[in-house]
């Protein structure tokens, strides 16, 4: 991914709610198929990291995640993960 492009995101997630929050449980199974569920829908995603509960720091449970949902890590800045994939099936609509 290019500078550019990722500064493009970067702009296009201000206006994202997180779909997730990661919290005391951590990345579980279940919280990469709704995540691989999520970014498949939407490309680009949101996740909140608890920072008081979470037992993963944000930036580690950033690289975790796009390693298990095959994704490329955005942006990391403070508790705030932003993931993107791309989808070819969401540009022929």
């Amino acid at each position: 991914m290019t500078s550019k492009q990722r500064a493009e995101l970067k702009s296009k997630s201000n206006k994202l709610e997180p779909v997730f929050q990661l919290g005391k449980n951590g990345i579980t199974e279940s919280f990469i198929r709704q995540t691989e569920k999520c970014i498949e829908a939407l490309e680009l995603i949101k996740i909140k990291v608890l920072l008081d509960t979470s037992p993963v720091p944000p930036k580690e449970a950033a690289r975790e995640i796009a390693e298990k949902t095959k994704s490329e890590v955005v942006q990391v800045i403070g508790g705030v993960i932003i993931l993107y994939r791309y989808n070819p099936r969401l540009k022929k609509r």
